[in-house]
């Protein structure tokens, strides 16, 4: 399990670092070198807008590598999706600016942020599933957890890299080839992540399925036959926590420096500083997870989101990088309350002929919901003024409300199966009473 879980994680961290590097530079320089004919503000936008387009592939992706992960296993996902977010990834660091070929420039770049979307789609069920399907009943909610540090290694890997460029290279040369770097650096990681994942095995409830002739021939039409409620619930109960993840680590940074005047190379370490805080405090919460359950756990996390970005908006208002680093960790504490138990609550929900496929789509439709709307919603929102951003805050808890109402439409998976077992031990009682009752009687 802990090779398994380190090679899971390993490759999140590496898909997520590819994605983050790109939100970063979405925030920081995109705008100006790929829309330099827009005012500040519409350049900011029109870069979030590429970003945005992302999110929008990561269904197709989860349809896509969910079919291979349910039709010929998990293991494949994991190979693939790395393969093809480490190579958009690096090109995007390649494609010369809109001085240089005009147009062309950012049809580009939205082309290889499709395959950046396409990609890490597919990554996030492969991986989760790898762990959940491996991992002891008991402790699933521990190792399914791992996974979900990714993110948060992947995050600091590609902020560090540029808040070190950012504070070693002037602004001239980081806006000519500095921003790149990060970009360049991730095919060697991807190779990297290909070589630790080579000799995993399969999941045995892959093989199971399998060697039982278990497996779906179209398993998305299976999914949107059969659990569609379920799909839409998932996505919903997902907006919220990509809303809130996204608010503090890629909007807050264009909206710091370019709002406030807060220096780049100082907000980068304030955010970075919060994601660490919620890196570390994942598995934790993953156990909290398996002892108090994890719809519990996420509905606590969920309303929890709501209430602490008003706070937030407060502390960002202030110009105050310690209040930037107290309020991004309050709010990054509350999100991982949520997506640290979703690698084993998500599998649990959907059957296993159908378990990648919609885990992944419902997972990545939340992130279109909440992920690619969210910096485009803020910018617009917070306008051209500084100060504490209050409309945001306002939409932040209108999503938190809408993905609690989702969480409590879900059904507890753990709670049913121990109720069923309940069930199957009084119906086992009540028959072997009923067969004493009815055998031979001697004296």
């Amino acid at each position: 399990m802990t090779r398994i879980a380190a090679a899971s994680a390993a490759g999140t961290a590496i898909e997520f670092y590819d994605f983050f590097a790109y939100g970063t530079a979405a925030a920081l320089v995109l705008g100006p070198l790929f829309f330099p004919a827009f005012s500040p503000v519409a350049g900011t936008l029109a870069a979030f807008g590429t970003f945005a387009v992302g999110f929008v592939a990561r269904p197709l992706g989860s349809v896509l590598f969910g079919h291979i992960g349910d039709r010929l296993g998990r293991r494949p996902v994991l190979m693939g999706s790395l393969l093809l977010t480490g190579a958009s990834t690096t090109a995007v660091g390649l494609v010369p600016s809109y001085d240089a070929i005009g147009a062309a420039a950012p049809v580009i770049l939205v082309a290889l942020r499709s395959l950046q979307g396409l990609g890490l789609g597919g990554e996030w069920g492969g991986a989760v599933l790898l762990a959940a399907e491996h991992a002891p009943e008991r402790r699933r909610g521990l190792w399914a957890s791992l996974p979900q540090t990714g993110p948060a290694v992947g995050f600091v890997l590609a902020n560090g890299i540029v808040l070190a460029l950012s504070a070693g290279l002037s602004d001239t040369a980081f806006r000519s080839w500095g921003w790149r770097v990060p970009f360049w650096a991730a095919g060697a990681l991807a190779l990297a992540g290909l070589a630790l994942r080579a000799a995993l095995p399969e999941t045995p409830q892959f093989e199971r399925a399998a060697e039982q002739g278990e497996l779906s021939r179209v398993p998305l039409v299976e999914l949107l036959r059969g659990h569609w409620r379920l799909l839409l619930l998932t996505a919903g109960a997902m907006a919220c926590g990509y809303a809130v993840f996204y608010t503090v680590t890629t909007w807050s940074l264009a909206y710091a420096t370019e709002r406030l005047g807060m220096d780049r190379t100082v907000v980068l370490g304030c955010v970075l500083a919060a994601v660490v805080v919620k890196g570390a405090a994942t598995p934790w919460a993953g156990l909290l997870g398996d002892r108090l359950g994890r719809r519990p756990l996420a509905l606590a996390g969920t309303a929890a989101m709501g209430v602490v970005i008003f706070p937030y908006a407060w502390l960002l208002g202030t110009g105050s990088p310690a209040a930037l680093v107290l309020g991004s960790a309050a709010q990054l504490l509350a999100f991982i309350a949520v997506f640290a138990v979703l690698g084993a609550y998500l599998p649990e929900l959907y059957p296993p002929q159908v378990r990648c496929t919609g885990a992944s789509l419902g997972y990545n439709l939340g992130g279109i919901l909440g992920g690619a709307l969210t910096p485009i919603a803020a910018t617009r929102l917070a306008g051209d003024g500084g100060g504490a951003p209050w409309a945001v805050a306002v939409y932040v808890a209108a999503v938190a409300l809408l993905s609690t109402a989702c969480f409590a439409a879900l059904p507890d998976p753990r709670r049913t199966a121990a109720t069923t077992r309940v069930d199957q031990q009084a119906a086992e009682t009540a028959a072997g009473s009923a067969a004493a009752g009815r055998g031979p009687r001697t004296g």
